[in-house]
């Protein structure tokens, strides 16, 4: 997991204890970790803005994120474009710190994730109905109502 976000295997340690503090991992079948999709949803639904607030800054180039991201396209119209700063973004807006600093480079490697980090981001900067949509997408995408389309968390985007 450290080699697969590019963190230190002790940050990677530290950071799975205190998501099952949370209440946000728990023992699956066998043993394994599995994610509380509930407690997920929950989590960013009501805690991620506050645990993680974000400020939109100067105007830079970047990577759209936020309601400019991909799991809001084609739901709104955007002049605000908030950007998650990269030299070789295509976009130009506010600039807000990503949750994870290589998040704009996954926006060009997992376009998935990219799209589930861009809803957490209007979470934590969007108005309401930029929140009623970014709660529509994670739900939908973190607790399918289909089982069949049901995957673990790890294995998407």
């Amino acid at each position: 997991m450290a080699r697969k976000l590019e963190i230190s295997t002790s940050t990677a340690h530290q950071s799975v204890r205190r998501l099952f503090t949370a209440g946000l991992l728990r023992k699956g079948f066998e043993g394994e970790r599995a994610v509380n999709r509930h407690a997920l949803v929950e989590f960013l639904t009501h805690g991620v803005r506050y645990a993680f607030p974000a400020v939109p800054g100067k105007t830079t180039r970047g990577v759209p994120t936020a309601h400019a991201g991909p799991a809001m396209r084609g739901s709104l119209v955007v002049d605000d474009a908030v950007v998650w700063p990269d030299a070789e973004g295509d976009s130009e807006g506010p600039e807000i710190e990503p949750l994870w600093p290589k998040a704009a480079r996954v926006a060009r490697e997992r376009p998935q994730l990219y799209a589930m980090l861009s809803a957490v981001d209007a979470l934590r900067v969007g108005r309401v109905r930029e929140r009623q949509l970014a709660v529509a997408y994670l739900t939908e995408t973190i607790q399918p109502r289909n089982a069949a389309e049901h995957r673990p968390v790890s294995e998407q985007g």
